[in-house]
């Protein structure tokens, strides 16, 4: 009788430190310690100085600092498979990007995370876009005119990119595939050496960061035929998107986010989502994202896993047709 008692009591003591109620107690005093937030790409970046835009305001509403982590290499699947591994308490978070959760699955063979079964997503961020750009000496001035262009001289055009998988490169397949012609992708070691080219002529378009062709469409030194979102840039608001310009069904947003590991648990995850959303609705992130050429934009949890996947999906034919792969 006394051993029945005793398991009894020990399954309600079981019972009640399962439940909810319980897991929401056990989570009152988070965060304990400071939070790293890793970003899967070198400090400098653009994706570094948005983490860091962040954090800061973080560590403000929770009260430990937001340490950031930079863990740079493999297209940030280095930096995801550390977060995937780490303890799920809600104190090691990832910074994630189309890329790493989105391009990364089809980009590689032996990709050892995840993005769907071994996170938790917390919210997104911001959205930006890229702007399609040509060399002044090229003929077309509008985006129609280039489609007829490279209709007229298949595999003569040229556009670099940043690398094989990045957002430039599968904004130009995109393009390609949709618009049926044939141009030349011309892969680099980041955006500014490609950049050179096109400004000397030996490259006669690229798709790029809005903030960081702003001044070159003012100086006349591109010019700008369509943003690549589904609405216009407040930066550019005379260049049209890319649907507007007749390209139907085309729109490539690169987007930014938060998420933790796959078993941190929920109560957790609601509050890191709370202070996202809060910090990201403040005036001061707004401006800081439009300056930035981005939009501050938050998601619930489940709208945010919902994008992933949608986006999963989205760039896989893509990138299986280019035959872009960094295995």
């Amino acid at each position: 009788m006394r051993f029945l008692t005793f398991t009894a009591a020990a399954l309600a003591a079981a019972f009640f430190l399962t439940s909810p109620a319980a897991q929401a107690q056990a989570v009152t005093a988070y965060p304990k310690q400071p939070v790293t937030l890793v970003v899967p790409f070198p400090a400098g970046g653009p994706t570094d100085a948005m983490a860091r835009l962040l954090a800061q305001k973080l560590s403000e509403r929770l009260g430990q600092p937001v340490v950031i982590d930079n863990r740079g290499g493999a297209g940030g699947a280095i930096a995801a498979e550390m977060v995937a591994r780490a303890p799920a308490d809600g104190h090691t978070l990832f910074f994630g990007t189309t890329g790493t959760m989105s391009i990364n699955p089809s980009l590689y063979k032996k990709l050892r995370y995840d993005p769907v079964k071994d996170f938790a997503p917390v919210s997104l961020m911001a959205t930006t876009m890229n702007v399609l750009v040509v060399n002044p000496q090229v003929p077309a001035k509008n985006l129609a005119e280039l489609v007829q262009l490279a209709k007229s001289k298949p595999s003569e055009l040229a556009y670099g990119s940043a690398g094989n998988g990045s957002s430039n490169h599968l904004s130009g397949e995109l393009f390609k595939s949709i618009a049926g012609i044939q141009i030349n992708h011309v892969p680099y070691r980041g955006s500014a050496p490609a950049m050179i080219d096109l400004l000397g002529g030996r490259l006669a378009m690229m798709f790029d960061t809005i903030a960081v062709q702003t001044q070159n469409i003012a100086a006349g030194k591109v010019r700008a035929l369509a943003v690549t979102g589904s609405k216009r840039s407040p930066l550019l608001p005379e260049v049209p998107t890319a649907q507007e310009a007749g390209l139907k069904g085309f729109d490539v947003s690169i987007w930014f986010g938060v998420l933790a590991p796959a078993a941190t648990p929920a109560p957790i995850i609601e509050r890191l989502n709370r202070e996202v959303v809060a910090v990201m609705a403040s005036d001061d992130m707004r401006k800081r994202m439009q300056a930035d050429g981005a939009e501050a934009r938050t998601t619930t949890p489940a709208e945010f896993a919902d994008l992933i996947k949608q986006d999963t999906a989205k760039w896989a034919p893509v990138i299986r047709s280019s035959g872009a792969s960094l295995d």
